[in-house]
């Protein structure tokens, strides 16, 4: 919709911080996109972003003006999703948010297959932390959150809630790769490979190390699981993971996944909702359904 471009352009330089990125992304010049911002902040009375020479960000104003774009967004795609739904094209835009524990494999090997069958369907995936994952929600920045350990479930509501048990992720020739299955202290006497808190599978490990009176030293700390599972290949390392992403070529990559003995410590939960209230747009409701139906079977 023609009107709603402009909107969508205030929302693209609150999202990237910068007029010449925003103008970028959009495929116009700087200085159109400012002349458009301009136009804006004439009509209002009143100036919406704060310019600084690092970039732009949203004033008091703004935020308002913000809330009340997002929400217009938000509701323009709904009614966009259901008119295609009615005239049989089965288009629609989903906006994702998740935490890292979804996004090496099942998230990705679930919108292709979702494509497969929807394919006017376009997604646009957020790598958020927890907290903001589900925060992400409030504003209908995103539709959809994926969310492992959430810190503010109380925003959501839950379509799936799953636990996630550990795994130590060794190499074949590791001392303890006989072993059906560890504890904690048996790990704690080889590099430690770990994500950085506040990640879920890091709160899970120092909660289960505290409970036996031990506190995790890392060797290697990142918030980058792609890191992480690079440096997984040292021989004497251990690192961990949950079955949503455990990797598919453990084996061809010469390591084991052995079951981590949490001694009570319950198991994480993986958690796929929306906001609590909102009626999604058809297609975000649609993926949400093939979601909780794939989690349900894969992980019952």
């Amino acid at each position: 919709m023609r009107h709603l471009q402009v909107l969508k352009y205030i929302e693209k330089i609150s999202r990237t911080g910068s007029l010449r990125s925003a103008a970028e992304e959009l495929g116009i010049t700087p200085s159109a996109l400012n002349r458009r911002i301009l136009g804006v902040e004439a009509e209002l009375g009143v100036e919406i972003f704060e310019r600084h020479p690092a970039g732009m960000r949203p004033n008091v104003a703004g935020e308002i003006l913000l809330k009340h774009i997002r929400d217009q967004l938000a509701d323009m795609e709904r009614v966009k999703s259901r008119i295609a739904d009615l005239s049989g094209m089965r288009a629609g835009h989903v906006n994702i948010a998740t935490t890292r524990e979804m996004a090496p494999y099942f998230l990705p090997d679930l919108i292709k297959a979702h494509l497969s069958e929807f394919p006017a369907v376009t997604f646009s995936v957020n790598l958020l932390e927890r907290g903001e994952a589900e925060n992400s929600l409030v504003d209908n920045s995103n539709d959809i959150a994926f969310v492992f350990q959430p810190m503010h479930l109380q925003i959501m509501q839950a379509v799936y809630t799953g636990p996630q048990d550990m795994f130590a992720v060794i190499s074949k020739d590791h001392p303890l790769a006989r072993r059906k299955a560890l504890y904690i202290y048996d790990c704690t006497d080889f590099p430690l490979i770990l994500p950085k808190r506040p990640e879920g599978i890091r709160q899970i490990l120092d909660e289960i190390a505290a409970k036996v009176g031990l506190t995790l030293a890392p060797s290697v700390e990142s918030n980058s699981l792609e890191l992480l599972r690079l440096m997984s290949q040292n021989r004497r390392a251990i690192s961990f993971c949950l079955p949503i992403n455990r990797r598919p070529d453990l084996e061809r990559a010469g390591l084991l996944a052995v079951p981590l003995n949490t001694r009570g410590v319950p198991a994480g939960i993986l958690v796929g909702g929306h906001l609590k209230g909102r009626t999604l747009p058809v297609a975000a409701a649609r993926f949400l359904e093939t979601a909780n139906r794939t989690l349900a079977t894969r992980f019952s």
